[in-house]
């Protein structure tokens, strides 16, 4: 797959991506390489990788704890401490080898330590290719909400190897999809059709579905690098879908959800306002929902979930002077910002998903 280059970051993809790599180790005058795992990746992903990493530069790994609920600040100090420990520099290079989790803290860690080192995302999930590594986006959760502490920091490249995508478990595949299908209803109809009639994906046909969605991401990122105006289109199904995710995460009683499977939700959900605030046509509504039902699992909610979930809208990110601010479908494949729904019209949404 052809590399895709901008101005603001660099995508490369398997064998060319590593010879990349290594050519910019090769130039790069580093002092040390460190490269950050969880326990997942450290057994499933690791050993390959070194496989192909071509350097003489010292190279120390350093593990992190796997899940969302490891994504905040304590073990950014970790991992800040253990540079420092090791003896890292500002020549130093930082290469991010996970899944979002990783790719968001790594790149965090990286931007920050010594006023910032450079870094090097390789995406070992579906979700972290198709959506986290990519963009520049970096940062931690502040308790359970999502995402309140970063920074954007394209780092000096992606590399997305799909071999990786062997050793991922069937739930955090679909959950990476769900990205694929949102960048599909945000700005190209064409590659929601084939997401949505895609029954059976194929690890070569799964290969074109990430390069499409990755271009469709990058392209966004490229017209709108610091989200001031249309990188916002890429929060559809997020700002009910992070609440909704960031309540599951605090609730000792619950299953926590996956980023992907909380989306989902969130999208549908979205998909009910689009409706009644942009005009979209029900029957388009009805059919997301089933395409969205027909790969996630239902998720339930109880009459008590729903107020706190909606309590939470008010720390969205997209939020300006206290007001909550949607994204949504006029028509698929097309998106409408900053749009706004009463509290009533959220729990016709949360009725709409359940019925």
């Amino acid at each position: 797959m052809k590399s895709i280059t901008g101005e603001y970051g660099t995508i490369h993809f398997d064998e060319a991506g590593y010879q990349a790599m290594n050519n910019l180790i090769a130039s790069g005058s580093f002092s040390s390489i460190f490269v950050l795992v969880d326990s997942n990746t450290h057994e499933y992903c690791l050993p390959y990788f070194l496989s192909r990493l071509e350097t003489d530069v010292r190279t120390e790994v350093m593990e992190m704890e796997p899940g969302e609920e490891h994504k905040n600040l304590e073990t950014c100090w970790g991992v800040w401490e253990a540079l420092n420990e090791y003896g890292a520099d500002r020549k130093s290079l930082m290469i991010n080898l996970g899944g979002g989790v990783v790719t968001d803290l790594g790149g965090f860690v990286a931007s920050t330590f010594k006023r910032g080192i450079r870094f090097i995302n390789v995406p070992t999930s579906l979700l972290a290719m198709v959506d986290a590594s990519i963009g520049g986006k970096t940062g931690v959760d502040l308790g359970v909400l999502k995402n309140q502490i970063g920074v954007i920091n394209m780092g000096d490249m992606v590399l997305i190897d799909t071999g990786y995508l062997e050793t991922l478990p069937e739930n955090h595949m679909r959950s990476g999809m769900a990205e694929m299908f949102k960048h599909g209803l945000i700005a190209d109809a064409a590659y929601w059709k084939t997401m949505a009639e895609s029954r059976e994906i194929t690890m070569k046909t799964m290969d074109a579905l990430i390069y499409d969605s990755v271009g469709i991401k990058y392209q966004i990122v490229q017209e709108d690098p610091m989200e001031h105006s249309i990188r916002k289109a890429l929060n559809f199904g997020h700002t009910l879908g992070h609440a909704i995710e960031s309540y599951f995460l605090d609730q000792d009683d619950r299953n926590s959800l996956l980023h992907g499977e909380a989306i989902a939700v969130g999208m549908i959900m979205e998909t009910y306002l689009s409706v009644k605030i942009c005009g979209l046509p029900m029957q388009d509504a009805d059919h997301i929902k089933s395409v969205l039902l027909g790969t996630f699992d239902r998720v339930d909610f109880n009459e008590h979930d729903k107020p706190a979930i909606i309590e939470l809208l008010k720390h969205d990110k997209k939020n300006v002077s206290g007001m909550v601010n949607f994204v949504l479908l006029p028509l698929t494949g097309s998106f409408k910002l900053d749009c706004q729904a009463g509290n009533a019209l959220i729990l016709e949404a949360f009725d709409y998903y359940e019925n």
